[in-house]
């Protein structure tokens, strides 16, 4: 029989030619490549799953037509890994036997809320900030901020404070994998998008078990072991602030080169076609909405385990009870923070129906 490789295999990172690297250096390399991938595809879709939960009209059903391909080709492609048996996941944090289940709702609706107030989420946000938009990148230097904070500093007894209230895990049944693909399939059918972005956004999607396999079985090694993971932004933020800051004490990994390439495969889409565009705040009421917005972002990313990327695409992939939690409570949060955010800036009117006030327009992020 043909023999196939497991996780933790040494022949298929030899066999590949990666003797010349250690695991390490090139699992950046290999995140550097996905990353460049993501920017460029995320930065052509505008993917965005703050505007398909609160986008009005065709605009946000389209959005989400488009996020929900790549979540759909995202659980497909991770299960036939599973199930090829290149790929498994029982012992990886997604797939622990207790949920933080006060942990992951907490820090979903805090998300969600954050990425309201910063009009993107922190995926959005780095793809925006590659193409210019001075905002976006004060809001992930926040975010990045707060989330080590949430990690090792300050914040991290709220962390564990919140991560103490569990409850048993349930299995989700492999059939959940049709839920994605039957609601992209419905948005598809109702809001017919181009087909380019569709493709564009199945492509996005596959990015995920590629990087599934590329951490869990092709790079893997038994005898220096990194860790199987694939797109998210929380940590990988984090983690690049940290190697920024103390490079020749600390080592980059997966994530850092994951962040590098987003920021380059953005940047070089944007300025090809002619979309890189210098952008700033408007005001010290603006900034302080997107600052506030980003330390909720930063805490609500490593309460819930994960970003809409990390948690909504990488870990729903994986059919984690806990991944799925977290994005709903992430649309939860995003869909109360837009309802609130609209009743306190709708205009006042007087009693013949006049408008007395007009609300500033919110800017695009």
């Amino acid at each position: 029989m043909e023999h196939i490789p497991k996780c933790g295999d040494v022949k298929m990172f030899e066999t590949l030619g990666f003797e010349t690297l250690t695991p390490r250096t090139a699992s950046i390399l290999f995140g550097l490549g996905l990353g460049a991938a993501f920017g460029v595809l995320a930065e052509l879709t505008r993917f965005c799953l703050r505007r398909g939960v609160i986008g009005s009209g065709t605009d946000g059903r389209q959005a989400l037509a488009v996020w929900l391909t790549a979540l759909a080709v995202a659980v497909i492609g991770t299960q036939g890994a599973v199930m090829a048996g290149w790929v498994e996941f029982s012992g990886h944090r997604y797939h622990a036997p207790t949920l933080p289940i006060l942990s992951l709702v907490v820090g979903g609706l805090m998300f969600g809320a954050g990425m309201v107030m910063t009009r993107g989420c922190l995926s959005r946000l780095v793809v925006l900030g590659s193409s210019g938009n001075l905002r976006a990148v004060v809001v992930i230097g926040v975010a990045a901020l707060t989330a080590q904070a949430a990690l090792k500093g300050v914040f991290s007894p709220l962390r564990t404070t919140l991560g103490a209230v569990e409850i048993p895990a349930p299995s989700l049944p492999v059939l959940g994998a049709v839920v994605p693909v039957l609601l992209a399939a419905f948005f598809i059918a109702q809001t017919r998008p181009k087909l380019g972005t569709i493709v564009l956004a199945a492509l996005l999607g596959g990015l995920i078990p590629l990087g599934w396999l590329g951490t869990g079985l092709v790079l893997m090694d038994e005898f220096d072991p990194i860790a199987v993971e694939s797109l998210s932004f929380t940590l990988p933020l984090a983690d690049t602030l940290f190697w920024t800051a103390a490079s020749s004490a600390v080592g980059g990994n997966f994530g850092t080169g994951l962040i590098g390439g987003v920021v380059l495969g953005a940047a070089l889409s944007a300025l090809l076609a002619g979309r890189f565009a210098w952008q700033g705040f408007e005001g010290a009421g603006q900034m302080g909405r997107y600052l506030s917005g980003g330390v909720l972002m930063g805490l609500g990313g490593v309460f819930a385990g994960g970003c809409t990327v990390g948690a909504g695409l990488s870990g729903v992939a994986t059919l984690s009870t806990a991944a799925t939690i977290a994005l709903l409570a992430i649309i939860a949060g995003a869909w109360i923070a837009a309802r609130v955010d609209a009743r306190i800036n709708a205009p006042e009117t007087s009693g013949s129906g006049a408008q007395t006030t007009t609300p500033d327009t919110p800017q695009a992020a």
